[in-house]
């Protein structure tokens, strides 16, 4: 698969604290790429040192497209804080001054208002914009230029559900008309409702990365319960097969291989226990971010 970033083993340090731990993964083009993780996990920094905003005290990283990160930096479209809109100055007013700040786009700015839905307030003062307006014009003060890449940090961060919902159509739009997004998140929903793939960061490092689906399975468990369920679980983590185990008001399992009701029952009774509760259900894909992150 074609990539458009390429990282190897990045780190960086804040004095003591080490922001990032030698993370390394690639970034295929044309997807809606999420660096996933809790606050505080080195997302932003690594978003800032992609942008060529921070330095990195180790490792590399390369844009396929571009010479250089300064080059890279001047063509990529991005967002890494609350945007700097004047008030009292209109939508397309605001696009002026960025577009002319930038030395590109000016010509873009009725074409990337109408992209993020707001080309019929564009006369309209950025004061009276809700807080997802406002976020979609800093996405069109980043679409200026045409970029084939976007860098957004938590995009939805601060809206309300209206608002959330209107950045995720905007980015799975913005993913079909073939522009690759780098986006970073604390909200696994976001991630697993737009994101093809992911990379999953917890204080500094580099927990899994890959396609979504890969990445945050959601395996098959078994849920099984008798009048000794202490006793059921040590019998259970003797299985050959046995992938994951967790004992709460029922006992639950996940295996390595297919595992169906019938075929546990069967071995339960066998080594002498007989079940009051069986049932097969799907483990949450949010159960599975926080196995990863806790």
């Amino acid at each position: 698969m074609e990539t458009v970033l390429q990282i190897h083993s990045i780190e960086k340090s804040y004095g003591p604290v080490k922001a990032l731990k030698g993370v390394s993964f690639k970034v295929p083009k044309g997807s809606v790429f999420g660096v996933l993780g809790p606050n505080g996990s080195g997302k932003t920094t690594m978003l800032g040192i992609l942008l060529d905003v921070l330095k990195a005290d180790a490792g590399t990283y390369h844009w396929e497209n571009y010479q250089d990160a300064a080059a890279a930096r001047k063509q990529i479209g991005s967002l890494l804080e609350t945007p700097n809109f004047y008030h009292y100055m209109s939508a397309y007013d605001n696009l002026e001054i960025t577009a002319t700040i930038k030395e590109r786009g000016l010509d873009d700015i009725d074409n990337v208002l109408k992209k993020v839905n707001l080309f019929e307030r564009r006369h309209t003062k950025f004061s009276t914009f809700s807080l997802g307006m406002k976020q979609r014009l800093a996405i069109a003060g980043a679409l200026l230029g045409n970029p084939d890449i976007l860098v957004l940090d938590e995009p939805t961060n601060g809206l309300d559900p209206v608002g959330i919902a209107e950045i995720r159509e905007l980015i799975i739009q913005l993913s079909k008309e073939g522009i690759t997004i780098i986006m970073a998140s604390h909200l696994l929903d976001e991630v697993e409702k737009v994101c093809t793939d992911v990379a999953i960061l917890k204080q500094g490092n580099l927990l899994s990365a890959g396609p979504v689906i890969e990445v945050l399975n959601d395996d098959d468990w078994i849920e099984v319960g008798c009048s000794d369920n202490e006793a059921l679980a040590a019998l259970l983590r003797r299985h050959i097969g046995l992938k994951n185990i967790i004992v709460q008001a029922f006992v639950q399992v996940s295996f390595g291989s297919e595992m169906d009701t019938e075929t546990l029952n069967k071995y339960c009774f066998e080594n002498g226990f007989i079940l009051h509760h069986i049932q097969k259900r799907k483990r949450s894909l949010e159960s599975k971010f926080m196995e990863m992150t806790k």
